[in-house]
C-alpha cells in the first residue's frame, strides 16, 4: 500500500509538470487533430482529379465517346492539346496522361483491324500513373467494345466476381489515419517519458527524490502511468472524434479492445524511453538517439508500405517490435473487427517486450540515480 500510494503521488506530480507545460500541450494537442487530419487529407494515394489532355486527330464519334467517358471524380474533364506541344507540356507537368487517338481509329474499329491508342503518362506521380493508366486502359476498352457491338463479358471464358472486403473503395484516407494515430502516439510517449526523465536531472530536482521514501520502481512506474494515461486518453479521443466523426472512417471494432491493446503498446514504448533517456545525459542527445530508433521502427512496421514487400530479413527482424505488433493489432481490431481470440498474440508480445524493456530500464535507472546521488 505504501507503494501505491508513493506512486499515485508522484503520478500527481507528474500531471501537473505535464500540464503546466504550454508547449507539450500543444504538441500533443497538434499530434493527435491535425498531424492526423493532414495525413488523412493531404497524403493521397488515390487516383483523384487527374489532369488529362486529349489529341483527337479522328474527330468521330467513337472518339467524342471515349473523350466524355473520361470522367470526375477520378479525371478532369479532357482538355484538347496541339501535337507539336505534348513535349512542353509533360516537361511543365501539366498533364498526368495525354491521350493521343489516331486518325481513322473508328473506321479501323469497324472493319475488325486492331488500331493503337497512344497514352503518354508522367510517371513521376507513381501511384496516380499506375491506377489512372489502369483506368483509363478499360475506360478506352469498355467504350470501344460497346461501340462495335462485342460483349467482353460474353467472349471471355469466365467472369471474376470481385469482393473488396473492409475498404470496398479502395479509399487511402481510410487507411492513412488509423496507422497515423499509433505512430504519432509512439513518438509523444518517447518524447514525454524521455523529456520527463531528463527534466528531472536537468533542473536537479532529482536531488529531491532521492531523499524522499522512494525507490526507483515507483519513480519508474509514476513517469510511465502519467505520460501514458494522457497519451491513451488523447489517442482514443483522437480515434474517435477526429478519424471516425470528422473524416469519416467506419471503425468495425471494439474501442475498448483496441484501447487495450493501446495500453500495453505505451508502457513497452514508455519502459524504452526511459531506458534511452538513462543513456542520454542531455535532452538533445535523447532526441538525436531517440529519432533514428523511431524512424527505422516506422518504417519496418508495415504503417505506410505492406511488411510483405520487404526483404525477408528485415521482416525477421523487426517482427516483435512494439509499433510492428500494434500496426497489426490496430489494423485486426478497427478494420476487421478482430475480437480477443484474433488479436491475444500481438498483445501477449507486447506485454513480453514491455516487462523486458522495463526490467532493463530499471536497472539502467538504478545505476543513473547511483551516479546521481
Amino acid at each position: 500500500m505504501r507503494s501505491i500510494r508513493n506512486i499515485l503521488t508522484l503520478v500527481l506530480k507528474e500531471f501537473r509538470s505535464l500540464f503546466a507545460d504550454p508547449v507539450l500541450m500543444i504538441l500533443i494537442t497538434f499530434m493527435f487533430t491535425g498531424s492526423v487530419i493532414s495525413v488523412a487529407k493531404g497524403i493521397n494515394t488515390d487516383v483523384k482529379n487527374a489532369t488529362v489532355g486529349i489529341i483527337d486527330l479522328d474527330r468521330s464519334a467513337l472518339s467524342y465517346r471515349i473523350r466524355d467517358a473520361v470522367q470526375p471524380p477520378f479525371f478532369q474533364p479532357p482538355e484538347e492539346v496541339k501535337r507539336e506541344e505534348t513535349d512542353a507540356l509533360m516537361d511543365k507537368g501539366a498533364y498526368v496522361f495525354i491521350l493521343e487517338i489516331p486518325p481513322n481509329f473508328q473506321r479501323d474499329v469497324a472493319a475488325g483491324r486492331s488500331p493503337q491508342i497512344q497514352l503518354l503518362i508522367d510517371a513521376t506521380m507513381m501511384t496516380q500513373a499506375g491506377v489512372g493508366s489502369s483506368y483509363l486502359t478499360q475506360i478506352i476498352n469498355r467504350e470501344t467494345a460497346a461501340f462495335s457491338g462485342h460483349n467482353s463479358a460474353q467472349a471471355a471464358p469466365l467472369t471474376p466476381v470481385i469482393r473488396n472486403f473492409f475498404n470496398p473503395n479502395g479509399q487511402s484516407e481510410w487507411f492513412m489515419p488509423v496507422s497515423q494515430v499509433g505512430t504519432n502516439a509512439s513518438l509523444i510517449m518517447l518524447v514525454l517519458v524521455g523529456a520527463a526523465v531528463i527534466r528531472e536531472r536537468e533542473r536537479g530536482t532529482i536531488e529531491h527524490l532521492l531523499v524522499m521514501p522512494v525507490s526507483a520502481f515507483e519513480l519508474m512506474m509514476s513517469k510511465i502511468l502519467a505520460n501514458g494515461a494522457v497519451v491513451l486518453a488523447a489517442a482514443l479521443l483522437s480515434q474517435w472524434l477526429v478519424v471516425h466523426l470528422y473524416i469519416g472512417v467506419p471503425l468495425q471494432g471494439s474501442l475498448l479492445l483496441y484501447g487495450a491493446g493501446m495500453m500495453l503498446f505505451l508502457f513497452s514504448v514508455a519502459s524504452l524511453g526511459i531506458m534511452l533517456a538513462t543513456v542520454a545525459p542531455t535532452m538533445a542527445q535523447f532526441g538525436l538517439l531517440m529519432l533514428p530508433i523511431h524512424i527505422v521502427m516506422l518504417l519496418f512496421s508495415g504503417s505506410s508500405s505492406p511488411r510483405s514487400n520487404m526483404p525477408e530479413t528485415a521482416q525477421t527482424i523487426s517482427e516483435y517490435w512494439p509499433l510492428t505488433q500494434f500496426m497489426e493489432l490496430s489494423q485486426h481490431v478497427m478494420f476487421r473487427g478482430a475480437g480477443w481470440e484474433i488479436v491475444w498474440p500481438q498483445m501477449a508480445a507486447m506485454s513480453l517486450l514491455g516487462a523486458g524493456f522495463l526490467g532493463f530500464a530499471l536497472l539502467r535507472f538504478r545505476k543513473m540515480l547511483e551516479r546521481q546521488g
